[in-house]
């Protein structure tokens, strides 16, 4: 059986038991184990880790473990250039779009205000999650670890903060989402694309304040929902402002 050393750097130490954070740390492996079965083994789902590092040497994460080995475990690298290292997951997605689970609606309703294509529904099992993350190439967000751990899952971020509008501001610092706003792009409610509709055509569905002192108006084609620049829409310009300093 081997013995390997490991150290996970940033982030990754909130995955830890408390007396493995921040620290080197040595351990048996079994036979044969993979370090994407250790760090695993470890509680750090693989999606949440960029570069790995055996023995100084970049590895992926299917190298075997040797008795002696050094690991040295990095989450996302954001000032330091990793170009000449191996990065464990493969380049960015084309396009940022997400899958939420089932705990995470507050979230997937900000991450629509942003713009961002984001499917949620309350009644999405842990299988369905992941075969939507790996067949329409989305990022899965999720509180569950467990569900990161999942095999072809590629993508995806375990969302620390517990409360809708920080997870919000998590995700965008996080993912560098910045300069990617599209804000009120998309029907908070069901993800489909916003589109504007003439005030005639709607005037008798609109509030008799709205209908006197609104002109703009969006409507979603799916479930008919109708926008326009209320009060709400101050609120979530000034949301946006501060989730993207």
């Amino acid at each position: 059986m081997a013995n390997a050393t490991f150290r996970f750097y940033e982030e990754l130490n909130d995955f830890l038991a408390p007396q493995r954070r921040k620290r080197e740390f040595s351990l048996p492996c079994a036979q044969a184990a993979t370090v994407k079965h250790m760090i695993e083994a470890l509680g750090v789902p693989h999606t949440e880790v960029e570069v790995i590092l055996v023995n100084g040497a970049s590895v992926g994460f299917d190298r075997l473990l040797r008795d002696g080995d050094r690991v040295a475990v990095y989450p996302r690298f954001e000032a330091l250039d990793v170009t000449p290292l191996l990065r464990v997951r493969a380049q960015p997605l084309r396009e940022t779009r997400f899958v939420a689970d089932c705990h995470l609606g507050g979230l997937a309703r900000l991450l629509r205000m942003a713009g961002f294509d984001t499917l949620f529904r309350n009644d999405f099992a842990d299988p369905e999650l992941a075969a939507i993350s790996i067949g329409e190439r989305r990022i899965l967000l999720t509180r569950d670890r467990e569900l990161l751990k999942l095999r072809g899952i590629t993508h995806g971020c375990y969302v620390h903060a517990l409360k809708p509008v920080r997870q919000f501001q998590e995700i965008v610092q996080r993912l560098e989402l910045q300069d990617s706003f599209r804000p009120f792009s998309r029907c908070l409610e069901c993800n489909t694309p916003l589109r504007p509709i003439d005030k005639p055509l709607i005037a008798d569905r609109l509030p008799p304040a709205v209908r006197e002192h609104q002109q703009h108006f969006l409507t979603c084609d799916h479930c008919r929902r109708i926008y326009w620049q209320g009060t709400h829409w101050q609120r979530m310009r000034s949301l946006l402002a501060a989730a993207a300093p």
